[in-house]
């Protein structure tokens, strides 16, 4: 079963984005992840979205706990935080040289509800594991981070070696050219020369891409993949907007 699916490639997740998004888009880029009100309005404007749309969606979000206001000043909560942090692992996430070994976790708890049960699904994903079969999970060991250690609560962890080709099993796990192919489409759209609104959609869509990469090591990975160039392109657009904020706050 493959966890990893992005969308199809002519799709590639490109949908509008609502005033909510584009300020959690915005911060979530930023570094420290605060901007000024002020900012906000000028970046969102060519996004079709109005002063007074904003100001009601930042209120909205002030009052779920998104955000944090303190003199003009909107930073994101700490739950988001911890969202931006897995964000920027996306974009670099750290690797070690590969030995050929594979990370595997083996589900061994039962009688856990459809919520625990999907929660637990999330957590795998996100540690770009990949079920083999059901509570078999798996993949290269060249990521430089720990497993959880509270995953052993309901997991046993291993270290294999399979003994048919790896890069056979990584394109069971991982539908590795469809991925290519939507991570290609969003390079297009990220593009110089397409308009404000466009390139951050875009952008915005990268970012949800490069959380399914699943970071194989090169040996298991088809010729000209891309996402060391879509990592490039977002990293490129977001030294765009930092410095269209320093350029703005400079001239005040």
């Amino acid at each position: 079963m493959r966890m990893n699916v992005p969308p199809e490639p002519e799709e590639a997740d490109l949908r509008p984005l609502s005033a909510r998004s584009a300020v959690l888009s915005l911060l979530l880029g930023a570094h420290p992840p605060e901007l000024p009100v002020k900012d906000l309005v000028r970046l969102v404007e060519p996004f079709g979205v109005g002063g007074s749309t904003l100001r009601a969606a930042l209120s909205r979000m002030v009052a779920a706990g998104d955000l944090r206001r303190t003199d003009g000043v909107y930073r994101l909560s700490g739950r988001l935080l911890a969202r931006q942090r897995r964000q920027d692992e996306a974009l670099r996430p750290g690797t070690r040289a590969w030995d050929g070994e594979w990370e595997m976790v083996v589900i061994t708890v039962t009688g856990r509800g459809p919520a625990e049960r999907a929660d637990l699904r999330a957590r795998l994903t996100s540690l770009r594991l990949a079920e083999l079969r059901e509570g078999v999970w798996l993949r290269p060991a060249n990521l430089d981070r720990p497993l959880p250690a509270d995953l052993h609560r309901v997991a046993l962890t291993y270290t294999a070696r399979p003994d048919g080709p790896a890069p056979e099993l990584a394109a069971r796990l991982w539908p590795l050219a469809s991925w290519a192919a939507t991570a290609r489409t969003l390079l297009a759209h990220t593009a110089a020369g397409r308009g404000p609104a466009d390139r951050f959609t875009a952008c915005a869509a990268a970012v949800r891409h490069l959380l399914t990469d699943p970071v194989l090591p090169p040996a298991l990975l088809p010729a000209d993949w891309p996402g060391e160039a879509l990592r490039t392109a977002y990293a490129d657009y977001q030294r765009e907007l930092s410095a269209s904020v320093g350029r703005r706050e400079r001239a005040a």
